[in-house]
């Protein structure tokens, strides 16, 4: 397996990844097609942000994204594993690849704005729920996450 820079031809293969993860906690079609437009990654997505991909014999089984938010603060913005490879280890090491990957820019903070289930598995990596973002659902907030860097 390999962590590589994704192209802008990968757009398609990454919206897939994350709308199939995704709709492994549970939501309900109509919310999954609510949420359509932020859960696709576009050609523009990748020129914009920092994208890489989890390759396993040339199938794109994974992917992490992030950018800029504010000056020393770094947004983790997806991390995605298609479902069938869940449970083996490698959204943690996509995340151990983030954390080391952005080592050499200087950053002070990462945030990150998690789905509601997927907050256990960034606490294993020090973040800290700082806040909460109420969504279009009802009684439905996403939690702030936030790690401070040390250099």
């Amino acid at each position: 397996m390999n962590i590589v820079k994704a192209t802008i031809d990968d757009d398609l293969v990454l919206t897939a990844i994350t709308k199939r993860s995704k709709a492994t906690w549970g939501y309900t079609e109509e919310q999954l097609l609510e949420w359509n437009n932020s859960l696709t990654v576009t050609k523009e997505y990748i020129q914009t942000y920092d994208v890489f991909k989890l390759v396993s014999e040339n199938e794109i089984i994974g992917y992490y994204s992030y950018g800029y938010e504010s000056e020393g603060v770094l947004l983790l913005d997806n991390l995605f594993i298609l479902p069938e490879y869940m449970g083996a280890g490698l959204g943690k090491m996509l995340m151990l690849d983030f954390l080391e990957s952005i080592r050499k820019y200087g950053i002070q903070r990462i945030r990150l704005y998690s789905d509601p289930n997927a907050e256990q598995f960034y606490t294993k990596f020090g973040f800290r729920t700082v806040g909460k973002l109420e969504t279009k659902i009802e009684n439905r907030f996403l939690p702030i996450m936030e790690l401070k860097f040390n250099l």
